[in-house]
């Protein structure tokens, strides 16, 4: 009824200005008329006034026209530009809803106060599988996405709250059914709309599909679970560093606390501690040009080194490691294993592999090598050195008489006597059987002599267990040889001693005799 009225509004306005129009000239004409005869009687002055009248009237309702008419016109310019500025603002709008909403990557939909979707973008139709067309001015939506009744009653009515403003949600999480039946999880934002009259007209929903961000972040939690436990039963430390003077700690597994004694946290970013200052000092430099080299040659880096727990203990560390870009920088990161155990065994099979297993004193190959050390150094500082070729008289009647195992004791607690009668830089090795070689640096021939009777005289007075709680007598023969008088390497020292030793023998026994100098000596 009202359109009926606002379509006939110009015919009844025109009509009336039409009718005001008629009324007013004839009302003139009329009027106009009379009062000309009365005031001009003679015809011909009648004439000309009529003429005059005539285009007064002409003019004036021209200018009654011409006045109308731009009126009419202002207003129709106004209306024109009004009209522009409408399409302009209706243009921008279906431009920004084709390049904000319809383009943009985030599911926007409009629901209008009866949960009627209104507005469903391009976003929306791709992860719901739902056309525009299907779901457009309809509420058939809900239980196409969520099919489960109580799940969608849960939902409509947060749906209904939010249309009836009594709140708005953020990252509000749902799991939808798309149209080909698959599972996608939605975070939604919503919230109310209202007009300029502050009506409420429906609500706005933006969801973001984070089905795939969810799946990474079980996938991201499994793999630090997993990486977690590795971390945990690793036998070691695994780390990650600092490349500077501190090795400063960015990461350490829990095995840091069984390793050096300090909790991981104490070690971090050198809390309580740098791992620096663990490391015995004997073996940081060697560990740093290890390192450097290993970055210049862009390999890993593998140390073996001595490190100091918090309980004082000092134990023995492997570690392999390589640097790491990191932000622009340089990172170490690698494993510290403790091998304080290996160490032991391998410094216990060294000990086997130069000691003599029954007497404990060094072996023949070991003595060997450190008599060629010791004549190298007499001859680069022009130092004498002497050598006792020692050999049990009658061992073998020992044996004979108590056994084997009695002969052992003898020749173990003999070892220990002599060893005890020793000093420091003197070697002392069981060259096989009951023969024993004494090597005695920076002492001459003198002094050799002396010190092979002070041990004669020393054994020949100690009666040796059998190690039955009896004890047995015995004497030595011992045979000196001097360097450089008697040779000049150890196979002539060797062999000098060893013949001055049978010579002690030939003479008696119990015995020492220097062996006899060459002839350069003799010269010399």
């Amino acid at each position: 009824m009202d359109k009926l009225k606002g379509r006939h509004a110009p015919l009844r306005r025109s009509l009336w200005v039409v009718s005001l129009y008629l009324l007013a000239g004839g009302l003139w004409i009329t009027f106009s008329d009379y009062l000309a005869e009365q005031w001009f009687p003679d015809p011909e002055a009648l004439s000309r006034v009529q003429t005059y009248k005539g285009i007064l009237f002409v003019l004036v309702t021209a200018l009654v026209l011409f006045l109308a008419l731009m009126r009419q016109f202002s207003s129709d310019r106004t209306m024109l530009s009004l009209h522009h500025h409408q399409r302009e603002e209706i243009q921008n709008l279906n431009q920004f809803r084709e390049s904000v909403i319809e383009r943009a990557n985030v599911w926007i939909n409009v629901l209008d106060p009866m949960g009627r979707v209104v507005l469903w973008n391009k976003a929306a139709e791709d992860i719901s599988g739902y056309r525009r067309a299907e779901v457009l001015g309809s509420d058939e939506i809900w239980p196409w996405l969520y099919p489960d009744d109580e799940e969608r009653a849960r939902i409509r009515a947060r749906a209904e709250e939010i249309l009836r403003d009594e709140g708005e949600v953020v990252g509000y999480e749902t799991r939808i059914t798309t149209r080909e039946g698959s599972q996608r999880l939605i975070s939604w934002n919503s919230r109310s709309l209202r007009n300029d009259a502050g009506d409420i007209v429906g609500s706005i929903a933006i969801g973001q599909d984070i089905t795939d961000i969810r799946e990474a972040e079980i996938t991201i939690r499994q793999r630090e679970r997993q990486l977690s436990t590795l971390m945990d039963n690793l036998p070691g430390m695994a780390y990650r560093c600092r490349y500077d003077e501190y090795w400063t700690m960015l990461f350490v597994s829990s095995g840091c606390r069984e390793l050096t004694g300090y909790e991981p946290d104490e070690l971090l970013n050198n809390k309580r501690i740098s791992f620096a200052e663990l490391i015995a000092d004997d073996a940081e430099e060697d560990n740093l040009r290890a390192v450097e080299s290993a970055i210049g040659n862009a390999e890993p880096y593998s140390l073996e080194y001595p490190l100091v727990r918090n309980d004082g203990q000092r134990i023995w560390v492997w570690e392999r490691g390589r640097a790491v870009e990191n932000n622009g920088g340089l990172v170490l990161e690698g494993i510290i294993l403790d091998i304080s155990d290996r160490k032991a065994l391998e410094d216990e099979l060294a000990e086997l592999a130069t000691l003599d297993p029954l007497t404990g004193l060094l072996n023949r190959r070991e003595t060997t090598r450190l008599l060629e050390e010791e004549i190298t150094r007499a001859k680069r500082y022009g130092r004498a050195l002497s050598l006792l070729w020692i050999d049990f008289d009658h061992f073998k009647d020992i044996n004979d008489e108590y056994g084997h195992a009695a002969g052992d004791s003898v020749l173990k607690a003999t070892s220990h006597l002599l060893a005890d009668s020793m000093r420091r830089v003197d070697v002392i090795g069981r060259f096989g059987g009951e023969e024993f070689v004494v090597v005695l640096p920076e002492m001459d021939r003198y002094e050799a002599n002396e010190t092979a009777e002070r041990l004669r005289n020393l054994i020949s007075e100690t009666p040796q267990p059998l190690g039955d709680g009896k004890t047995v007598r015995l004497t030595i023969s011992i045979g000196v040889s001097v360097f450089p008088d008697n040779g000049p390497d150890f196979r002539a020292l060797c062999a000098a001693a060893d013949k001055a030793m049978y010579q002690a023998k030939s003479n008696g026994r119990n015995q020492v005799v220097m062996a006899p100098l060459t002839e350069e000596a003799h010269n010399s």
